[in-house]
């Protein structure tokens, strides 16, 4: 996808520089091209790029270099985020799965109140009354539906719960935001070892669950239940931040 800019041009009312987003829209494609391989088939390589695109404009107008991050690195951010959003606000997950992962992680925090430890999966599917196989699809369609989130693991899909945005100007929010980031840390910091593992090789180093599969020695499928596992265990400990 190309961007024609002239110089001096306005985007939402502000000045864009045309020679910052023309010397790295190549990032946008290389950005979309890692993120695809750990999204479903149904998201499209020109829709991240086409929203990775207005990400890189939008990093342009607030990119502050006396932050001391370079422009590429803040611009990966703006721009990795902006993809996410736009796959996010096109959740194709019928009602019935976000009903059940609502209801597998009752169940596990119903189960660790309980017990004080970390709840097996045929200790949940008992809590809700179904069989370990049933439980298991539970998970693996939550799996196929969205990616993993703040919003998924506060359960809040009308997004009543956000995390402080960078240019907040309100302290309350920025403190509340902060003590939602500790939450969470502190939530996988708990997960069990092959939970927080998966989340790691994910998240921080950028495999996909195939690549993840083959450090584990498991199916692509087991990686992406343990994945999904993982999200609705943390959204059953931060439930508070609903």
């Amino acid at each position: 996808m190309a961007l024609v800019m002239s110089a001096g041009m306005y985007y939402s009312g502000k000045t864009v520089s045309s020679d910052l987003v023309d010397r790295h829209a190549p990032l946008v494609k290389k950005v979309a091209q890692h993120l695809l391989g750990r999204l479903p088939q149904t998201v499209m390589l020109d829709d991240l790029v086409q929203a990775g695109m207005i990400g890189l404009i939008e990093a342009s107008q607030k990119f502050d270099g006396s932050k001391g991050a370079s422009f590429e690195t803040y611009a990966s951010i703006r721009i990795r985020g902006a993809m996410l959003d736009e796959v996010r606000r096109y959740d194709w997950a019928p009602r019935s799965v976000h009903r059940n992962s609502r209801r597998v992680s009752e169940a596990i925090k119903q189960v660790e109140s309980r017990t004080g430890r970390d709840a097996r999966d045929s200790e949940i599917a008992a809590e809700m009354g179904v069989s370990v196989e049933e439980y298991n699809h539970y998970v693996q369609d939550t799996a196929g539906t969205k990616l993993f989130s703040f919003d998924e693991i506060t359960g809040n899909e009308d997004n009543s719960f956000e995390v402080a945005d960078e240019d907040s100007t309100d302290p309350d929010e920025a403190v509340e935001g902060n003590a939602f980031q500790k939450a969470l840390a502190d939530a996988i910091a708990g997960l069990p070892e092959r939970e927080q593992m998966v989340l790691a090789l994910y998240y921080t180093e950028g495999l996909n669950l195939k690549e993840i599969g083959s450090v584990l020695n498991v199916s692509e499928s087991r990686v992406s239940q343990i994945h999904s596992q993982a999200a609705l265990r943390l959204r059953s400990r931060l439930s508070e931040w609903k």
